[in-house]
């Protein structure tokens, strides 16, 4: 098994990463999948990454085949729509890697085409998104952590990926029991990601403040408890982002600080649906999920009173 031709669905703040790290490398063997307006417009503005101009192919999901990688890195709401175009994309030998946050894509994604085209895997970037613009630091970017579910030795597939991703400037790691890798992240991003984003500050509100960090504390309690209902030894002690700087205002705030519209449905959207299906009460969630969408409708000016 070989890894040659690469496509990427969702040019954001996490996909930008993909580019940076193989449009030039792969040339002609890698794209980017979008249709309509942002097409026209990717083709037109292309990113601009860490400063630096980058242009690449644009292709609709009919003009793509023999992809041996696609990685989708699109919204979680936008995942649904999307899923017409990754069956079009996808063939018998494509390997599906999704690098949206949360635990359910994976699912998701393998119930329209098949389980056996996906591996599971986990994102770690601090990215900033303005406009066509994303900046990150490369240096402190820990990449793309990648497993087989319930499977913790390296298979064929994954020792395919790690081969072509030591060619790159991308950081790829294998991972033995990426379901609790998943969760983690899940548990992090929901207990630090979302907080912030509701007081507006950075980072180091965890830390200087023992009010922001019991919030954090009992949202990942949570999140631990939904995690142990389903077999998943996840731990109930709250473990902060390690190496962030305090100032560091993450995906939430930034969307908010933007106007745009968060991934609140699936952070604590989906754990409530998962809580409830579990009949676990999730009250610190449940609060969180409607003070962020309060804060969407505020910046839609439904409160222009």
């Amino acid at each position: 098994m070989q890894i040659q031709k690469v496509a990427l669905l969702g040019a954001g703040a996490v996909g930008a990463y993909f580019i940076w790290g193989l449009a030039e490398k792969l040339g002609d063997n890698f794209c980017v999948i979008a249709k309509g307006e942002r097409k026209e417009r990717l083709e037109r503005e292309g990113l601009i990454i860490n400063g630096q101009p980058y242009t690449f192919s644009v292709k609709e999901p009919t003009q793509v085949d023999g992809v041996d990688l696609l990685l989708v890195s699109s919204k979680q709401d936008g995942l649904v729509e999307a899923l017409e175009d990754i069956k079009t994309i996808v063939d018998a030998n494509t390997i599906v890697i999704s690098l949206l946050n949360g635990v359910t894509s994976e699912e998701i994604i393998g119930n329209a085409i098949g389980m056996e085209h996906v591996l599971y895997s986990v994102m770690r970037i601090a990215s900033i998104r303005e406009g066509n613009h994303i900046t990150f630091s490369p240096e402190s970017t820990a990449g793309v952590f990648v497993g087989e579910k319930g499977i913790s030795a390296p298979t064929e597939r994954i020792l395919a990926l790690k081969a072509f991703f030591e060619n790159t400037d991308i950081r790829f790691h294998f991972v033995e029991d990426i379901v609790l890798d998943m969760w983690t992240k899940y548990a992090s991003n929901i207990s630090q990601n979302l907080p912030q984003a509701i007081l507006g500050v950075g980072f180091g509100a965890y830390i200087d403040s023992v009010h922001v960090n019991h919030i954090a504390a009992c949202l990942w309690r949570e999140v631990a408890q939904v995690a142990n209902a389903k077999g998943i030894p996840f731990d109930h002690e709250l473990l902060l982002f390690r190496g962030s700087n305090f100032k560091a205002r993450f995906s939430t705030l930034q969307d908010i600080d933007a106007g745009r519209h968060t991934e609140i449905d699936m952070f604590t959207g989906e754990m409530m649906r998962m809580a409830a299906e579990l009949n676990i009460p999730v009250p610190y969630c449940e609060y969180t999920y409607h003070l962020i969408k309060a804060l969407e409708e505020k910046n839609d000016n439904k409160f222009d009173y």
